[in-house]
């Protein structure tokens, strides 16, 4: 079986990783976990919601390498830095959350964690996708 690395145009090839692999059976896309950072690799200002709604459209550029869009996702998981933020932003996640996926909610599932590779981040999202 032959997969193909997914890589977004102008963004720096990741080190010990890839952005996301596209499997030709089932068409199966698994997007590595995204962080909200820019194509300069600039974390977004303001915590937890910039983060959380940057590494969504982070997400979505990846899965665009292969045609796929936010509605092909089947599952999310959420690395947590701080749970407590996570709950107490509920709304902001949820209004940030719908402007880049829409109203699509695939299975998710979020973690606390003590913290994540990049200093800074406080949030890490990873993806699956299935399109038909």
């Amino acid at each position: 079986m032959t997969q193909r690395i997914l890589q977004p145009e102008g963004w720096p090839r990741p080190r010990g990783y890839a952005n996301g692999i596209s499997s030709p059976s089932g068409r199966t896309i698994v997007v590595a976990g995204q962080i909200g950072w820019d194509t300069e690799g600039r974390l977004m200002p303001g915590g937890l919601v910039p983060q959380a709604r940057k590494a969504l459209e982070n997400i979505v550029a990846v899965l665009a390498c292969d045609g796929a869009r936010p509605e092909h996702i089947v599952r999310l998981t959420w690395y947590l830095t701080d749970i407590a933020d996570y709950r107490a932003s509920g709304l902001a996640l949820g209004v940030a959350y719908r402007q880049v996926m829409g109203k699509h909610f695939p299975a998710m599932t979020a973690v606390a964690i003590t913290a994540l590779a990049e200093p800074g981040a406080v949030v890490e999202i990873e993806a699956t996708a299935i399109v038909p």
